[in-house]
C-alpha cells in the first residue's frame, strides 16, 4: 500500500515524498487507518518497522482536521518514551513529517538543562515528546499543561516497564482531563505488558507485523560457545579476520565496556563506549561518530544504547547475554532494519545456557550453533592455561605492538615550524522559524 492512497494531507503528503516514503510497511498498513480513526492501538512492533511513521502521521493528520482555534497553548499529542536518544531520534521524525504543517514539536528529556526546556513548553506546544521522569519534573512545576491531549503514544513501552517508568505514566495520565486515543507500542508483549494495555486501552486494535515476540526474518542468528575468558580475544579476531565494517557490541556492566574498549585499542580497532557514566555530550559524540563510520566498535549498554539508529549496521554481537530474554529482541533491533540483512551473533559461555534456553524459548526457535576452529569450548582445561600462561601474552602482544606502534606513526609529530592557532570564532506557532520547508533531513524508518 502506498502512502499515496491514503487520505493525508497535502502537507504531509509532500513531507513524505520528501523523506523518500513510497510503501508502507505492513506495521503502518495495519495501525494507519485504526489509528486515524481515533482507535486505540496495541502494536507489537519491533524497531525498523516503521513504527514512529505508524503513530506519528494520524496523529498529524487528525491534528490537521481540526481548527487551529482549539486548544490554543497546550499540548495536544503527547509521546512518552523510556530514554533521551529516542525522544530525540523520533522528535526529528515528527518534525520532518510536519515540516510543511505550522506545529511545534518539542522534546523533554534529562541530561539537559531545564530552563531551556522551559522556554520551548512556554511558547506553546502541539506534539510534545518526553521521558517520563524529566515530564513529571516540568508537571510539578507547572511548566506544561496537559489537560488538553487527544493523543497519547507509549513508544517502547515494555523497555520503560523495565524501566520502573510505570509510577511516573501513572502520575502524568492524572494531568489528562480529556477523553484522549491511547497507542501503546512495544517490542515484547510480556504479561506484564499485557495487564498495561488491559489497563489503559479500550477495545483496542492489535497490531502485528509478525507473531509475538518474534524476530525481523532478515536477522541471521548464531551463537558462538566461548569460554567467558576468551570473549575478548574472539570479538577481536571476528572483527579482524571477517573484516566486519561496523559492529555494535551489548554488555551487562559498565566496567565490562570499559575494559572491552581498551582492549579492542590495543588489538587496533577504533572502539569506544557508550554508557551510563558518561557524560551526555559524551555518549551523544559516541553515537555520531558510531553513525557516521569513525568508529568501527561501539560498546554499550542496554540503556545507553536505546534510541540508536545505524543505517546500514550489519553486525550485533551479545557479548554478554542479556538479563532478560525480552532485551535480546530489543538488542538485535538494531541491525537487519527496514527491509536490510543483518546478523546477531551470541557469544554463550556455560553459565549462560540457562539465560540462552530462556531467549530460544521466546522468540521460538533453537538458534544456530557455530564453534569458532580454536575456540572450542571442550577444551576447557587447556584453554583456561593458555589464557592464564604466557601464551596468551604472547599470541596476542604482536597485535598490540602493531597497533601501538601503527598510532605512534600515525600521530607522529611534524617537524616544521608551528603556525599560529586559528581564532574561534494548543497554541499554533505560525512564525517563520516553523517553517522548516526543505530543510529537515529524511528520517530512516524504525
Amino acid at each position: 500500500m502506498k502512502f499515496s492512497s491514503y487520505s493525508f494531507t497535502p502537507e504531509i503528503l509532500r513531507a513524505l515524498d520528501a523523506c523518500n516514503y513510497d510503501q508502507m510497511t505492513p506495521v503502518q498498513q495495519q495501525a494507519i487507518p485504526a489509528a486515524g480513526r481515533g482507535k486505540d492501538i496495541l502494536a507489537n512492533a519491533q524497531t525498523g518497522t516503521g513504527k514512529t511513521a505508524a503513530f506519528a502521521l494520524p496523529i498529524l493528520q487528525q491534528i490537521a482536521d481540526t481548527p487551529k482555534d482549539i486548544h490554543s497553548g497546550s499540548v495536544r499529542a503527547l509521546i512518552l518514551v523510556p530514554t533521551r536518544e529516542l525522544a530525540a531520534q523520533v522528535t526529528d521524525n515528527i518534525k520532518a513529517y510536519s515540516q510543511f504543517m505550522e506545529l511545534n514539536v518539542v522534546s523533554v528529556y534529562g541530561g539537559v538543562k531545564m530552563e531551556t526546556q522551559t522556554k520551548q513548553l512556554k511558547q506553546g506546544v502541539d506534539v510534545l515528546v518526553a521521558t517520563p521522569g524529566r515530564l513529571l519534573e516540568h508537571l510539578q512545576l507547572n511548566h506544561t499543561n496537559l489537560a488538553n491531549v487527544e493523543h497519547l503514544v507509549l513508544d517502547e513501552a515494555d523497555r520503560m516497564l523495565d524501566m520502573g517508568f510505570i509510577t511516573d505514566i501513572r502520575k502524568i495520565l492524572e494531568s489528562i482531563s480529556n477523553d484522549f486515543q491511547t497507542m501503546l507500542f512495544s517490542a515484547t508483549l510480556s504479561q506484564q505488558m499485557k495487564h498495561l494495555a488491559n489497563e489503559l486501552l479500550t477495545s483496542p486494535v492489535i497490531v502485528s507485523a509478525s507473531k509475538e515476540n518474534s524476530t525481523a526474518s532478515t536477522i541471521k542468528h548464531v551463537i558462538h560457545p566461548v569460554e567467558q575468558r576468551r570473549k575478548q580475544e574472539l570479538l577481536s579476531e571476528l572483527i579482524g579476520t571477517k573484516n566486519w565494517k561496523q559492529v555494535l557490541v551489548f554488555v551487562n556492566t559498565k566496567e565490562a565496556a570499559n575494559n572491552i574498549v581498551k582492549e579492542l585499542k590495543l588489538d587496533g580497532i577504533k572502539a569506544d563506549v557508550c554508557h551510563g557514566d558518561k557524560g551526555q555530550g559524551a555518549r551523544r559524540r559516541a553515537l555520531t561518530e558510531f553513525k557516521e563510520g569513525k568508529i568501527r566498535a561501539l560498546v554499550a549498554t542496554d540503556v545507553a544504547a536505546r534510541g540508536l539508529d545505524v543505517q546500514g549496521l550489519k553486525y550485533v554481537v551479545n557479548y554478554d547475554l542479556p538479563f532478560l530474554a525480552e532485551d535480546y529482541i530489543h538488542r538485535i533491533g538494531r541491525t537487519g532494519r527496514a527491509g536490510e540483512t543483518g546478523n546477531a551473533v551470541s557469544f554463550v559461555c556455560r553459565e549462560e545456557e540457562h539465560g540462552l534456553a530462556d531467549i530460544e524459548a521466546m522468540i521460538g526457535y533453537k538458534i544456530e550453533r557455530e564453534v569458532v576452529k580454536g575456540y572450542e569450548v571442550s577444551n576447557r582445561d587447556r584453554l583456561i592455561a593458555d589464557i592464564s600462561g604466557r601464551a596468551a601474552h604472547e599470541r596476542r602482544q604482536p597485535r598490540r605492538n602493531k597497533a601501538v606502534g601503527e598510532e605512534k606513526v600515525e600521530h607522529k609529530p611534524k617537524t616544521t615550524a608551528p603556525t599560529k592557532k586559528a581564532s574561534k570564532g494548543k497554541h499554533r506557532k505560525t512564525s517563520a522559524k516553523l517553517h522548516r520547508k526543505g530543510n529537515v533531513a529524511a528520517p530512516k524508518q524504525r
